[in-house]
């Protein structure tokens, strides 16, 4: 992980700064929605910088997040949108696995528009769900994984599966309980 935040991300953010030099400063969240048109600089890079920045912060030391857990209101919506936490778990394991999101890219879950269900997007490359023309519709994460192979091979190789299972272990339900909270007081996706 060290190597994944030092170098990877560093870089998308060096790039998404020469992309943008000379423009006004516009917030990274701001500048997602209409990334895609922007351009392969802001999309690519801009895109990674967002979603990295977003991933480490959901994530904690096992000891810290084995502690944590979904929210009432958030398993209150966990349960209405896929049934259970486990089938939860289970729908994005799939939606997370090689023949599914085939390549790199990242697995989300997201409030819908309307603010009243849970979604999983899986999406190329550093596309999210805030970028018009991502997914069928703009939608707010709240959790995501990130399944480009720079995030899994030097501990995992080819065992991506393994990886997204253990992924769980980190997650710092605390921190999705606030993206959680953000999105729906707000109706817009998690600032940084």
């Amino acid at each position: 992980m060290k190597i994944h935040h030092d170098k990877h991300h560093a870089t998308y953010v060096t790039n998404v700064n020469k992309a943008l030099e000379g423009k006004p400063e516009v917030p990274i969240r701001e500048l997602m929605a209409d990334a895609i048109s922007a351009g392969p600089a802001i999309r690519n890079n801009g895109g990674g910088h967002y979603n990295h920045a977003f991933f480490w912060t959901e994530l904690a030391p096992y000891d810290k997040a084995s502690k944590t857990a979904p929210s009432a209101k958030l398993m209150s919506m966990i349960n209405q949108s896929f049934g259970s936490f486990d089938q939860m778990k289970t729908a994005f394991e799939a939606r997370a696995a090689p023949g599914a999101l085939f390549g790199s890219g990242w697995v989300w879950v997201c409030v819908n528009q309307k603010g009243d269900a849970l979604k999983l997007v899986g999406t190329p490359n550093q596309d999210n769900p805030l970028m018009k023309g991502a997914s069928d519709e703009i939608m707010f994460p709240i959790l995501g994984l990130d399944v480009w192979e720079h995030a899994y091979y030097l501990k995992y190789q080819n065992r991506r599966p393994e990886y997204v299972s253990n992924w769980w272990n980190v997650v710092n339900w605390d921190k999705v309980n606030s993206n959680f909270d953000y999105v729906l007081a707000n109706h817009a996706g998690v600032p940084f």
